[in-house]
């Protein structure tokens, strides 16, 4: 006779199984989202801070002071977006007087030019003297025959009057003031002057001289430099070509330069 087998009682709590189970995957899930979460906001950080340091942003430690405890400044991205909105509406600003500097400049340039043209023509000049407005600043260019004799650095008498004048005219402004020697390109050797860079800076030199012992030009703004024949405005191979070329320049330099050649 089968012996009888004896029916195992149901378990009714099979359910918590599948119930733990579930809780797991939810804690799981809830761990990855916050891993990503907090990813993103270090990838963020990193970012905000790469282009702190790229654009010349400092980053310094910051501390509250409150009820007289000293507690740290936690930098957040929001911190860290408002820091950069605020660098960039600064950066902004900056440009915007530069902008307004630069056509100031411009303008007074133009009323010096407007000037110097007024006296050039009152005086007969325009053949030998010129104006131009370039991005150095403004240039007034002198040839050679109304300044000099041939092979000569002494300034002519009869210009001296006129050299004496436009210095005054000058005067009145405050920019550097750079006066440049320039000779066409056919070599010299005389008693005085064995070559062209001789000749070219000792021009200059004299008329720089001048401007300030007879124009009372202030010497701390003025410089004097030849450059022989290696910055010719005409070819060298005609002889308007070359006439062209023997010069001295009177460069007004655009006070943007003011750090450069004030450093000079």
């Amino acid at each position: 006779m089968r012996k009888k087998h004896e029916e195992k009682p149901v378990n009714h709590e099979r359910w918590l199984l599948t119930y733990a189970d579930l809780i797991t995957l939810l804690m799981i899930f809830f761990v990855v989202l916050y891993a990503l979460s907090m990813l993103d906001a270090s990838k963020y950080k990193q970012l905000s801070e790469s282009l702190k340091i790229s654009l010349g942003v400092g980053t310094p430690e910051m501390t509250n002071f409150e009820g007289g405890q000293i507690t740290p400044y936690l930098n957040t991205p929001q911190s860290d977006e408002q820091d950069m909105k605020k660098y960039f509406e600064e950066l902004q600003k900056q440009n915007e007087a530069q902008r307004e500097q630069e056509a100031m400049e411009a303008y007074k340039l133009e009323e010096v030019k407007g000037v110097i043209d007024k006296y050039l023509e009152e005086n007969k000049m325009t053949a030998n003297v010129s104006t131009q407005l370039d991005d150095r600043g403004l240039v007034i260019r002198v040839n050679e025959t109304l300044l000099f004799d041939s092979g000569q650095s002494y300034i002519k008498s009869e210009f001296s009057r006129r050299l004496i004048d436009l210095g005054k005219i000058l005067n009145k402004t405050d920019n550097y003031i750079r006066i440049e020697g320039h000779t066409d390109n056919v070599p010299i050797s005389n008693d005085q002057y064995r070559s062209n860079w001789q000749l070219s800076t000792a021009r200059a030199t004299n008329v720089t001289e001048l401007l300030i012992h007879s124009a009372g030009m202030a010497p701390k703004r003025l410089s004097a430099v030849g450059y022989a024949e290696f910055r010719p405005i005409a070819i060298n191979t005609s002889f308007a070509g070359k006439t062209k070329n023997r010069r001295v320049d009177i460069l007004i330099i655009n006070s943007k330069y003011n750090s450069v050649e004030g450093n000079k």
